[in-house]
């Protein structure tokens, strides 16, 4: 499964580093501030290269690729919100979608649906 978060980079918090029995590791956590008409504000952790690999700014607009994992400690739960692959909005790839941006939007054949239902059976409602 591909989760993604649309947004602006509103934050950017300090990076964090350490050593553990796997090594040292590093961690930076930033605040991206979703689209559309109920904008949340998601905290979204990158570890390790892909830091370096994909150097946020503020006021960036980008889309980050997420694995979210909760994790139970004495009785509580936590949930990590990590980001495995971030693009710069103006970076990414532009899919066209039928019926979008002055394409043909002509049907050549009905979908399963429109097969199913005819519009012009003759209900009772």
């Amino acid at each position: 499964m591909d989760l993604q978060l649309k947004g602006t980079v509103e934050q950017i918090l300090e990076e964090k580093s350490g050593e553990s029995k796997n090594g040292p590791w590093r961690k930076r956590d930033f605040i991206l501030k979703t689209d559309g008409d109920y904008p949340k504000q998601i905290c979204i952790t990158q570890w390790g290269d892909s830091i370096d690999k994909a150097d946020v700014q503020k006021g960036e607009e980008v889309v980050a690729h997420i694995d979210i994992q909760s994790r139970e400690y004495n009785g509580n739960w936590y949930t990590d919100v990590k980001a495995w692959k971030i693009e710069k909005a103006s970076e990414q790839g532009t899919t066209s979608m039928p019926g979008k941006g002055g394409e043909d939007t002509q049907k050549t054949e009905p979908s399963p649906s429109e097969e199913i239902f005819d519009v012009d059976d003759e209900l009772p409602f």
